[in-house]
């Protein structure tokens, strides 16, 4: 596979990343038919694992999410530069400490849009709550997923 080809796929993962965090964007699924396509335009046996694994992951996370309390997010408590906040934060934790700091950078995330716009760190801690509850936990899961996937692909395709 050529480096114009890795780059698309990588374009794809990384629109499929954001697209997790707009309402109506299939994002996790974006993720998983660029690492399909990978796999099958290089077919190498560390290829098809990492499509193998990307599908189970991918699967867990809609057992979780169908799992999670079926809320939405309102639109009059979040907007897109929560989101995109909460997404830098999970982004920064995922490659501060790797893997798991994606969760805590995530909530840190939210945390800081809601001290900034709320002032307060008791307000702020209890805005984050209610994100989390309305709905922000399923984008939580479906984004640290991705993340997973697109990590997987990245070193797969460095170590090939």
């Amino acid at each position: 596979m050529g480096v114009w080809d890795l780059l698309l796929v990588g374009l794809v993962i990384l629109f499929g990343l954001c697209g997790v965090l707009l309402p109506a964007m299939p994002g996790s699924w974006l993720v998983w038919a660029a690492v399909m396509w990978w796999a099958l335009k290089d077919p190498q046996p560390v290829a098809w694992w990492v499509l193998v694994g990307a599908t189970a992951l991918l699967l867990v996370s809609l057992g979780v999410r169908w799992a999670l309390p079926p809320r939405r997010l309102r639109v009059n408590r979040t907007n897109s530069r929560m989101l995109a906040y909460a997404g830098a934060g999970s982004v920064l934790g995922f490659v501060l400490v790797p893997v798991l700091g994606a969760i805590p950078g995530f909530l840190a995330g939210v945390y800081l849009f809601e001290r900034l716009r709320l002032g307060r760190h008791a307000d702020a801690v209890a805005a984050l709550r209610t994100v989390m509850r309305a709905g922000g936990s399923r984008i939580l899961a479906e984004l640290f997923t991705c993340q997973l996937i697109a990590a997987a692909w990245a070193g797969a395709v460095v170590w090939v």
